[in-house]
């Protein structure tokens, strides 16, 4: 630390930052230590993957906010273009904010199998760790290079690189304080991409917050674009999608704290943002949105946040007739159309309805042995 030194006399060694002796004696001295260990750990991931011909960053299949910011990021410290450090997933980008996100910043994520993880010489894991792939993870993701994430750490896998830090509420958070120690630009999209995936995984900073999130949210909402993020926000409700909600609005009431919307058969992706909307009816503290996917009964549920989980209460509801989960204040369920039939005798948006209805009564209310569809 020196007021004296010109930056074009210091050593080059790419853990060196230069601050001043008297800003750092007036303010805080701990947050210049951080960004030295955060440098740190940029310096050895570049070193790690300098020679690579090829990294493959790989996301959780349905990749969420967090994990494409961060893929995004990552690729921008490493210094790579998409050709040689694309963003890889085993399963596609659905949910419809998602999809509006990579469209918004010019974002791929290639849909990739197993197999073709033999196409990289570099395998670098963000937001996500390699036993969340099963209970037989593919061999290729069981030894990689590189981990990033925020969530408990699991063990059964090797990398070479293990940055887990369960208390922050997003890895954007890791993502952005790497960025800031390297003293690399922050430009609109990334820095975009980062803050809402801060934000959607901390719920808006009222969820698993910790003070570097609120740090990095603040450097952030310095250098976003307000417009790029309304556009990810408020992704469009397609005509068609438009109609099924004005017909299930028609005969909506919220009964107990749950609004339910049958919508009949729609496009899959319409389903999670009409359970968005139908969390703002008034006395609405559950939102459930169904729909008729192909053969499939999908619904999609959204909570307040401060009542049970909505994982908990989805995978109670389709207990023996089909699968679902989710986290606290969003879950998704499908059931198939001829097994709900055989419980019920049809299917019709009357029955679907009351079905739902008693399910998710039951299921919120902790009468989880007698919640399931399949009870009838």
């Amino acid at each position: 630390m020196s007021d004296r030194a010109p930056p074009d006399e210091l050593p080059d060694h790419g853990c060196l930052r230069l601050t001043g002796l008297r800003t750092q004696v007036r303010d805080d001295v701990h947050l210049e230590f951080h960004h030295t260990t955060n440098l740190r750990r940029v310096v050895e991931l570049r070193k790690l993957l300098a020679g690579r011909e090829k990294i493959g960053i790989l996301l959780q299949p349905d990749p969420d906010p967090d994990g494409i910011a961060c893929g995004f990021g990552l690729r921008a410290i490493l210094g790579r273009k998409a050709p040689t450090a694309p963003l890889i997933s085993f399963g596609e980008v659905q949910r419809p904010e998602n999809r509006a996100m990579v469209e918004a910043l010019g974002i791929d994520v290639r849909t990739i199998t197993p197999d073709e993880l033999d196409e990289f010489d570099g395998l670098a894991l963000v937001d996500v760790q390699p036993t969340v792939f099963g209970e037989s993870p593919p061999a290729r993701v069981l030894s990689v290079d590189v981990v990033i994430d925020h969530h408990p750490e699991r063990s059964g896998y090797d990398a070479v690189i293990k940055d887990i830090r369960t208390g922050y509420g997003a890895t954007a958070t890791i993502v952005t304080e790497y960025m800031r120690a390297a003293g690399i630009e922050m430009r609109q999209k990334l820095a975009t991409a980062l803050l809402y995936g801060i934000k959607s995984d901390t719920q808006l900073l009222g969820r698993d917050t910790s003070a570097a999130d609120m740090e990095a949210f603040g450097y952030l909402h310095s250098c976003y674009s307000p417009a790029l993020l309304r556009r990810i926000e408020r992704p469009a409700l397609p005509e068609a999608g438009l109609r099924a909600l004005g017909r299930a609005l028609s005969k909506t009431q919220v009964e107990e704290g749950i609004h339910l919307l049958v919508l009949g058969r729609v496009r899959e992706d319409v389903i999670p943002q009409v359970a968005e909307l139908g969390l703002q009816a008034e006395g609405a503290e559950w939102a459930i949105a169904v729909g008729v996917v192909g053969s499939d009964l999908v619904f999609s549920v959204r909570n307040v946040g401060y009542v049970r989980a909505a994982g908990e209460v989805v995978r109670a509801v389709v207990e023996g007739l089909g699968v679902g989960g989710g986290h606290r204040s969003m879950a998704k369920g499908i059931v198939p159309v001829t097994a709900f039939r055989e419980v019920y005798g049809r299917a019709d948006r009357a029955t679907v309805r009351r079905a739902l209805l008693n399910a998710f009564q039951k299921a919120i209310s902790g009468e989880e042995d007698d919640a399931s569809l399949a009870a009838g």
